[in-house]
């Protein structure tokens, strides 16, 4: 979508002809000419308005009676601007002198070297005539990551944009009238009670110090921590990728900043500001350990990750690499290379992610190397791959801007994305119109044009009939269909028994609204569609997948601006790690191991012959465990113990093997059992590059070193490497990534020292000189006949029902405040006081029903476990759902879940199972 070319201004600027562009204000132009105009309502940064409330950047403009806001004033041609005149710097100068008396004197700020008081020191005015005004204001300690302190503010309205316009999270507002007006949260609510998220977007838009990071104040409220070192890095959480700046003081990060980058535009979530101090945490594992003889592997027992010493020894880097390598050779040559396998990390670094798939394609010998991605999007990758020849992204998040609808279904990014949610709540406020498809209610129903709400489980049903409607009705494009798909005919003659009415009674969905949400999607010029587990984690996934591709397709809804596909992913860099061939049927960008021309082109690159056979995904490989088929497992950074489904199974295989070897920051679930933990490298202690959701490649850089004798995961990756009999050299990261980068089409124009260079470069990028693809395919797909296939998909019913025993339905997923099993947010201070208890989350109606009030102890049971917990009531539910987060290890609710497979994508049905509840009485 090209936009109209702005007109070429000429004006004079301080005695000086200068250029300008149609649509430019004064202070733009004067920054770019090197003038600094002060300000102090105006935040010169993506998404934020000019205010021109302080009239702290008032100039001259000849001609005219009264002064201008300079942030505010569009330039015009011939137009005569004094930013030094005589009454533009005494309005200036009076305006700070005005402000200041009301201001802690500099000795006794909040932030001595805040916004305001470079201000000042730049006009010169440190201090004023004036009397204070005299109000009291009572410092606000309530909330756990920030403080309030209104004796600084100035009633910028910076926070209020920063809250309501930026992050569209409506909390933050002004209340009161004249001089008694003042900043409230909610109703006048402590900020720690109020409705706040804590993105602390407003801390970092305030520029007096009236809104601070609590981690920076004394106990007076006065800055204390000075950071020592900025270091511009990434955030470790999800996919989203936000760009970020740890401020760190004596090694220690003491605040996070976001920073301006493609994916984030600035912004942070809770997590990306507030998450940061398990890196400094007393668990740290900073020594190689080994099992101590006759201590034996316990699946059951609970584990105490303070005690490491009761189970482990402390030992040399040299012989906890010999006894690591060394089991796995041992197997190797006994048992043969299938009797091992290895299960990399997403929230690992590209170049990890490719060392680890080596390792264990050239070390083991075999394909079994697995991730993440195989609990959260492998059903999207496989539909994505079979529909349109890749399994990333075709258009990034920013791109719902220009989308005229926008579908969200399986996904809650207020919670899981919360940046990129911002991004769709800034597009719901311009108009896109969005359709909200959750069994559960959503934050993002306040924005949405629909929001409709259908049975668990019944994704395709729902789907098929909005494809029956669209077609029906003649909403699809017909000249894409017949230019760019295949597959159209079946698929018409295939839903054409799937009518709303006849979908209505297993979707939950009346058939009128699916025919007004098909309707709304079907005619829009352009439109996207986001999905998250909701869609992938079921036996049907790859089926739910397809349905999606299909109402893209049929509809001409993919290749152009503000139209796509988007999986949202879930870590920080599951995109980077599957495409990195972090998967047992791929090598690097996705070349299957099956394909003999491929796998030549890696035994050539890599120096020895490699299985041709497809190795065993995660939960296929605990399967091989359990039957004594796989001996050997060796595990970066992951925690099955947690994060697999009927996970009790899976610690009792995990118990059985006869060598693990684990490498994490801390004694997990999964290390706990064993044989040898390698004590690795936190994110900020990281270089290495990340792929985020939008197929951003970006740079992180270093802000600490690991603490104690730990490492670097590629070199323990290398160290291990050669212990298994592989020749390995890299000297750092850059030696790597090239290597990686010779494999890869996609990321043939991206070169090291360029990501060095400009930090981060869309893929696929054929040529250093280019930007990258942002949206993707509007020429055709990489599928053998360049079309699009769409694949019809039948109904498939969840693997377990709800039956007379376990009558209610069991989903999972995640909280705001806390990331995948915990092993991070719970060793965060912020976050894990914010959240730190497990609780099982029921309607209020179900509440009734079962005669529970919150804080009730409940006990849950599926057909693999039961565990007990606190019972809350969430209006998010609806009535014979049982939500509870998997992150809690005291109520691992993953032992609870079902191991059934997607045939496709191999993916477990976490989302539903049968489950039975029951209050617990006092004895």
């Amino acid at each position: 979508m090209s936009l109209p070319k702005k007109k070429t201004l000429s004006l004079t600027l301080d005695g000086r002809k200068v250029s300008a562009r149609e649509g430019e204000t004064i202070w733009e132009v004067a920054k770019r000419e090197h003038i600094l105009i002060p300000h102090l309502c105006h935040a010169d940064k993506a998404g934020y308005r000019p205010d021109g409330n302080c009239r702290a950047c008032m100039v001259d403009i000849e001609g005219e009676r009264v002064l201008a806001a300079s942030c505010i004033r569009k330039v015009s041609q011939d137009m005569v601007v004094s930013t030094e005149s005589q009454r533009a710097v005494h309005s200036r100068r009076m305006v700070m002198e005005l402000l200041l008396a009301d201001q802690p004197e500099r000795v006794r700020a909040h932030d001595d070297d805040s916004h305001f008081w470079r201000m000042a020191e730049h006009m010169d005015m440190l201090s004023s005539r004036f009397p204070r005004h005299g109000r009291h204001h009572v410092a606000d300690n309530s909330h756990r990551a920030m403080a309030v302190h209104l004796d600084a503010c100035i009633h910028c309205n910076l926070c209020t944009q920063a809250c309501r316009e930026v992050q569209v999270n409506d909390v933050i507002g002004m209340a009161g009238r004249g001089a008694h007006s003042k900043i409230v949260f909610d109703f006048d609510d402590p900020m720690g009670d109020s409705s706040c998220v804590a993105c602390g977007e407003c801390v970092q838009a305030c520029p007096t110090g009236a809104l601070m990071e609590s981690s920076l104040l004394d106990e007076s409220g006065v800055i204390a921590h000075k950071p020592d070192k900025e270091v511009d890095s990434l955030c470790p959480y999800c996919g989203v990728g936000c760009q970020l700046t740890f401020r760190v003081k004596d090694e220690r990060i003491v605040a996070v900043d976001g920073r301006v980058g493609p994916a984030n535009q600035g912004r942070l979530c809770v997590k990306g500001r507030f998450g940061f101090d398990y890196v400094h945490h007393p668990h740290r594992l900073t020594k190689p350990l080994i099992r101590k003889d006759g201590v034996s592997k316990n699946p059951d027992e609970k584990i105490d990750p303070s005690r490491v010493d009761a189970y482990f020894r402390e030992v040399t880097w040299e012989e906890a690499l010999a006894r690591a390598g060394g089991g796995f050779v041992s197997i190797r040559e006994r048992d043969s290379a299938s009797a091992l396998a290895g299960f990399g990390c997403a929230k690992g670094s590209n170049e990890e992610a490719y060392l680890f798939q080596k390792l264990v394609r050239t070390g083991f010998g075999n394909n079994n190397v697995d991730h993440c991605t195989r609990l959260c999007h492998a059903s999207s990758v496989a539909a994505l791959m079979e529909g349109i020849g890749s399994g990333a992204v075709t258009a990034p998040v920013s791109e719902v801007k220009n989308a005229d609808v926008a579908i969200i279904i399986g996904a809650r990014p207020a919670q899981n994305h919360p940046v990129a949610a911002t991004f769709i709540k800034n597009a719901a406020v311009r108009g896109t119109q969005l359709i909200v498809l959750d069994p559960r209610r959503n934050e993002l129903e306040r924005y949405a044009r629909h929001h409709v709400q259908f049975r668990p489980g019944t994704d395709v049903a729902l789907l098929n009939a909005m494809l029956h409607v669209i077609i029906e009705e003649g909403l699809v494009d017909r000249q894409y269909i017949e230019k760019h798909t295949s597959g159209y005919k079946e698929l018409c003659s295939h839903v054409a028994s799937f009518t709303p009415e006849e979908m209505s009674g297993l979707c939950g969905v009346d058939a009128d609204t699916i025919r007004e949400i098909a309707r709304c999607y079907g005619k829009a010029e352009r439109a996207m569609i986001f999905w998250g587990m909701g869609i992938s984690q079921h036996v049907h996934g790859t089926d739910n997948a397809r349905c999606l591709i299909a109402l893209a397709l049929i509809t001409g809804n993919v290749g152009r601006h503000g139209t796509g596909l988007h999986p949202l992913r879930g870590q920080n860099n599951v995109q980077g790690a599957s495409d990195a061939g972090l998967i047992p049927m791929v090598f690097p960008d996705y070349q299957k191991v099956e394909d003999d021309s491929r796998r030549l082109f890696f035994e050539k690159l890599w120096g020895t012959s490699l299985d041709p056979h497809a190795g065993l995904t995660v939960v296929e490989i605990m399967q091989h465990i359990d039957k004594g088929h796989i001996k050997g497992l060796y595990i970066m950074g992951e925690n099955p113990a947690m994060s697999d489904p009927n996970a009790a199974h899976a610690r009792m295989a995990l118990a059985k093997l006869e060598h693990m070897v684990v490498q994490d920051l801390f004694l997990t679930e999964t290390a706990f059992l064993a044989d040898v933990i390698l004590p690795a490298s936190a994110f900020p202690e990281k270089s290495g590059t990340f792929t985020n959701t939008d197929r951003l490649v970006q740079l992180a850089r270093p802000a600490l070193s690991p603490p104690g004798d730990a490492k670097q995961d590629w070199w323990i990756i290398q160290e291990m490497a050669k212990r298994l009999g592989c020749d390995w050299r890299y000297h750092d990261v850059g030696d790597i990534y090239e290597e990686m980068r010779s494999s890869m089409e996609s990321l043939k124009g991206i070169s090291w020292e360029r990501l060095q260079k400009e930090g981060s470069v869309t893929y696929p990028c054929s040529h250093v000189d280019e930007e990258g693809e942002h949206v993707l395919f509007g020429d055709g797909f990489p599928t053998s006949d360049k079309k699009g296939h769409i694949v019809a998909a039948d109904i498939i019913p969840p693997d377990e029902q709800p039956d007379e025993e376990y009558p209610m339905v069991l989903t999972t997923g995640r909280l705001l405040e806390h990331w995948h099993t915990g092993s991070m947010t719970r060793r965060t201070n912020v976050l894990n006081t914010i959240e730190p208890h497990p609780y099982i989350h029921l309607s209020p109606a179900d509440m009734d029903e079962k005669g529970l009030v919150g804080g009730d102890r409940v006990r849950i049971e599926t057909r693999r476990g039961a565990l007990d917990a606190q019972v809350r009531p969430d209006r998010q539910i609806p009535q014979g759902i049982v939500f509870m987060p998997f992150c809690f290890e005291e109520a691992p609710v993953n032992f609870l879940t079902n191991d059934a497979l997607d045939p496709d994508g191999k993916i477990p049905e976490v989302k539903y199972c049968a489950v039975k509840l029951e209050k617990i009485h006092a004895t």
